[in-house]
């Protein structure tokens, strides 16, 4: 789905990642960890070519590193969550998924609609008609993940997927991703909910001052204490 070989990027003259190194297999769930400033929103935005690759490259569904506008990475096929959520406040629940609907590049596939959104998020629609200004924060990310999934991704990825969320909410949101992840659905989530990541992904990858410093297996993250501790804080 995605592989980052020494990448390189940053801000102006402010380099941020050193070298990132990176990959997710299909159907698999990866979380990118560390703490805060080391780097992970930069990752997510070199990946959607929001900022200009400085070095290395990226592949994305196997092709090489071409320079690409945003909205063609889109749609090549990768659905933003991003940190904030930044949905539509004065459009409608409704004109928020409706707006984003593309259909699957693979043909003969499973196809995320309207319904198939609402059904995933029950409570979305007792608010279709409502503006995204007036939901919850919980509402909100709800309606930012069934707005990415509105353009049929080949590969989901969600910034800060809980961050500022009440504990119930946060509970949805996981069952969530952990029935999208069983129906197949590739994804990159970063979020600080270490015991919830493990039972989730695949493999995680910390980040330390925009270097990949450690990998490994849930299993393996959940017995390295020292590691939690020296690169997470926890």
């Amino acid at each position: 789905m995605l592989k980052l070989e020494n990448v390189q990027a940053g801000y102006g003259a402010g380099q941020v990642l050193l070298g990132v190194d990176l990959e997710i297999l299909p159907g698999t769930c990866v979380s990118l960890l560390g703490r805060n400033g080391m780097g992970k929103t930069t990752t997510i935005r070199t990946i959607m070519g929001q900022l200009a690759l400085q070095g290395g490259r990226i592949l994305r569904f196997g092709d090489s590193n071409v320079p690409r506008d945003v909205f063609e990475i889109a749609r090549a096929g990768i659905g933003l969550v991003p940190e904030g959520r930044q949905i539509f406040p004065n459009l409608s629940v409704a004109e928020n998924l409706r707006t984003f609907h593309r259909p699957p590049l693979v043909k003969g596939g499973s196809e995320w609609t309207y319904d198939c959104v609402l059904d995933l998020f029950p409570r979305l629609r007792d608010r279709v008609d409502h503006a995204g200004s007036q939901l919850s924060g919980g509402e909100q990310q709800m309606l930012a993940i069934g707005r990415a999934l509105m353009t049929n991704p080949r590969l989901l990825i969600l910034d800060e997927a809980t961050e500022g969320l009440a504990p119930i909410i946060r509970a949805q949101i996981w069952d969530c991703l952990a029935t999208l992840k069983a129906a197949g659905q590739s994804i990159l989530v970063v979020d600080k909910n270490i015991a919830a990541l493990t039972r989730l992904a695949d493999q995680h990858f910390i980040l330390e001052k925009g270097r990949i410093v450690w990998r490994g297996d849930s299993a393996a993250l959940s017995g390295d204490t020292a590691v939690k501790l020296r690169y997470l804080g926890v």
